[in-house]
């Protein structure tokens, strides 16, 4: 048996990775595929890869891209959501804040410096006309953290994806004052190079059984109700979000790469750029 480890956010996205798990696909064909769960997100998933803390990660597209730009200790193997994340705009339910535009020179809670919450702050700067290099940003590490750094007056808004964070909306601990999606496909496959170098075909055989399963995800008798169930969502939030996100089993192509490393670089979040080949690798 192979043992393999795996981490990803504990979010609904992620369900499918769960049933195959659940369902024993993986040990069929000779896989322990041992799942942790990082609510921390992406940069601390990054961590993990360049620590050898993992072998692979569902991550999202922009934080991963930029921190291979800085070591490439990694590779992106497939896109696993083509569909843009939704990300939320949040406040303190009790905050006075009502708009996005309320927001400008206000302090950002971010999971960690390079995490999705870090980079996003910085495109939605942009895409107000905020001057994105005056941001100033408390860590918070997780969700439960920017709660706590909310009531303790540390920060004034935090982004997150806005179906997780839908229920803290729902009972007043968070007010959501704006939508930001990400312009590009949300969440990625990397891999360790140096596992995949030594582990190619086992890496074949997982996309192979998780791209089967997400293909006929949606059609999954009840799969609402599941997700509902499990994630702690009302059925019409979970309804509504399976009606916008779309699964891949495709590889992210050049073009969409570029889109994403060009923005980050316009943004000075990257200082160089790297080629389309040193990152992406086809199975």
């Amino acid at each position: 048996m192979k043992e393999v480890k795996i981490v990803g956010v504990p979010e609904h996205f992620n369900l499918p990775w769960h049933m195959c798990i659940e369902n024993g696909e993986f040990h069929e064909v000779g896989i322990d595929l041992k799942w942790t769960d990082v609510p921390e997100g992406t940069g601390k998933m990054c961590q993990m890869l360049r620590a050898n803390e993992t072998d692979i990660a569902i991550i999202l597209t922009e934080g991963i891209i930029k921190d291979l730009n800085e070591n490439q200790h990694s590779s992106i193997i497939q896109i696993f959501v083509k569909s843009p994340l939704i990300w939320g705009i949040h406040v303190d339910g009790k905050a006075e804040y009502n708009s996005v535009a309320d927001l400008e020179n206000k302090v950002s809670a971010i999971s960690r410096m390079g995490s999705g919450s870090h980079l996003m702050s910085i495109v939605n700067a942009e895409k107000n006309n905020w001057n994105t290099n005056n941001i100033p940003f408390e860590v918070v590490n997780n969700l439960d953290g920017a709660v706590a750094s909310f009531s303790e007056g540390k920060s004034d808004y935090f982004m997150w994806e806005k179906f997780t964070t839908k229920p803290l909306v729902d009972n007043g601990t968070f007010k959501r004052v704006g939508e930001c999606p990400t312009p590009w496909p949300c969440f990625v496959i990397a891999v360790r190079n140096e596992f995949l170098a030594e582990n190619e075909s086992v890496m074949a055989l997982i996309l192979e059984i998780i791209n089967a399963t997400t293909e006929e995800f949606k059609y999954i008798p009840s799969i609402d109700r599941t997700l509902a169930t499990r994630y702690h969502q009302k059925l019409e939030d979970i309804q509504q979000w399976l009606q916008q996100t779309q699964w891949s089993q495709k590889n992210l192509d050049e073009k969409t790469y570029q889109i994403v490393q060009n923005k980050l670089f316009d943004l000075a979040i990257i200082s160089n750029k790297v080629a389309f080949n040193q990152l992406v690798k086809n199975l």
